[in-house]
């Protein structure tokens, strides 16, 4: 897998929210630390998949869902 910027920034952004949800639920928080794990790490999954496509248009479509991930964190 080549390591590119958003590859790098995506890998850092899921083990921000690891950290952050490892806090949370310490805090007994445990609904919003699992719904924020599932939502922050699956970024990082969508440009994994993006980097494995098997055409361009296919590359494109993936990285447009690891895009829309982010709104889904805040508009819950």
């Amino acid at each position: 897998m080549r390591e590119g910027p958003i590859v790098k920034k995506s890998l850092g952004f899921s083990i921000l929210v690891v950290n952050y949800c490892e806090s949370l639920e310490s805090r007994r928080k445990f609904i919003i630390a699992n719904q924020l794990l599932k939502s922050g790490t699956s970024i990082g999954a969508n440009v994994f998949e993006a980097q494995h496509s098997e055409s361009r248009l296919d590359f494109v479509h993936k990285m447009k869902i690891a895009l829309k991930e982010p709104m889904k964190l805040i508009t819950g």
